[in-house]
């Protein structure tokens, strides 16, 4: 379905990708990945869901796209989504041949005509007219997601989240990270939260970030592509409304 907020409508595609669009410009995050832009996304086996799922998506009407890092880098969902003229604004650290999936952001947006920017862990820039700015991305290796060897998924300086503005509404997407220091100084709007768990924040932890930060709307993603990133949704849903924060669910496909 679409979600409104404000000025914004605001769609759920599966796994981190999410499109955000004010009728003039039209934003997407991390685009593609496990079938769920081309029609082939099946719910893992014994899963209650209602992911996102439907036919191939191929709207090429984003006008700004965001990578955050490596397991979010994916060519085809791009080329999907962007527009002719898009602007892609992909993480210095997203390597294509350490993702595996060819070709490069650079080779992609010579081929495709895009025009591309590559953006530090703590940068603020403009383009299409929005104003970005990116926050370190990981999980703390003495943290809730660390291995008992202190190992991680999603160690530091391997990506980040945007905090976003579309008609002055200050949207975020922390990426694949914990809960951190620096999210707690951000002015945000609309919170795309990540409760998957596992190998980032789990639902409990992004409440917590939720009511800290108290956006006027919480909207959750990337959670139930794949088994290993499984939450209970209407639990995040029922905990954030206990603290007095709105929140919506953007399930199904319409």
């Amino acid at each position: 379905m679409t979600v409104r907020h404000d000025s914004l409508s605001i769609r759920w595609l599966g796994y981190a990708t999410a499109r955000v669009a004010d009728g003039k410009t039209t934003v997407y995050t991390d685009p593609g990945r496990y079938g769920v832009l081309t029609g082939e996304w099946t719910a893992p086996d014994g899963l209650d869901t209602r992911h996102p799922t439907g036919p191939a998506y191929d709207a090429r009407d984003g006008d700004l796209v965001l990578v955050t890092h490596n397991h979010h880098y994916d060519p085809d969902g791009i080329r999907r989504v962007a527009a002719p003229d898009a602007t892609l604004v992909v993480y210095e650290g997203v390597d294509a041949e350490r993702a595996g999936r060819p070709p490069s952001p650079e080779a992609l947006a010579e081929t495709e005509g895009y025009d591309l920017v590559r953006i530090g862990e703590r940068e603020e820039i403009e383009a299409v007219g929005v104003s970005i700015r990116s926050v370190p991305a990981y999980n703390d290796p003495d943290g809730p997601h660390a291995n008992t060897d202190g190992s991680v998924v999603h160690p530091e300086g391997f990506g980040v989240g945007y905090r976003f503005e579309v008609s002055d509404v200050p949207v975020f997407w922390p990426g694949d990270t914990d809960v951190l220091a620096h999210h707690a100084a951000l002015d945000v709007s609309l919170l795309l939260a990540n409760i998957s768990g596992s190998v980032c924040m789990d639902r409990h932890e992004a409440a917590d970030l939720a009511e800290r930060l108290d956006p006027d709307l919480v909207c959750p993603i990337h959670y139930d592509t794949r088994a290993f990133l499984a939450a209970d949704s209407r639990a995040f849903v029922a905990d954030v409304a206990s603290r007095g924060v709105p929140v919506v669910l953007d399930e199904g496909w319409a």
